[in-house]
């Protein structure tokens, strides 16, 4: 297996080859590669990849991974149905 076919996010299925063409392409933040290929917005929420985008962009940017604007975390961090959104009953 080649470097670049190494998968980093599980959840959305995101390689270490898509993480760099994002740096590439412009992105200048966590946040911005998580715009460009959805890593960290699988169902784990970047629990599990979230420190292996950091430390590929730090390496890549050559900033330090203790540098890095922390990404923007959205809500909902768990799926939740319509109705309990809606104030429904869950039954």
């Amino acid at each position: 297996m080649k470097d670049k076919d190494l998968i980093v996010c599980r959840c959305e299925e995101v390689t270490k080859g898509e993480i760099l063409e994002a740096i590439e392409q412009g992105a200048c933040s966590i946040t911005g590669i998580k715009r460009r290929t959805r890593a960290g917005m699988g169902l784990c929420q970047g629990k599990t990849c979230q420190k292996l985008v950091e430390r590929i962009f730090a390496k890549e940017t050559g900033s330090k991974p203790e540098e890095l604007l922390p990404c923007t975390d959205r809500p909902p961090v768990r799926p939740v149905s319509f109705r309990v959104l809606g104030g429904g009953n869950d039954e």
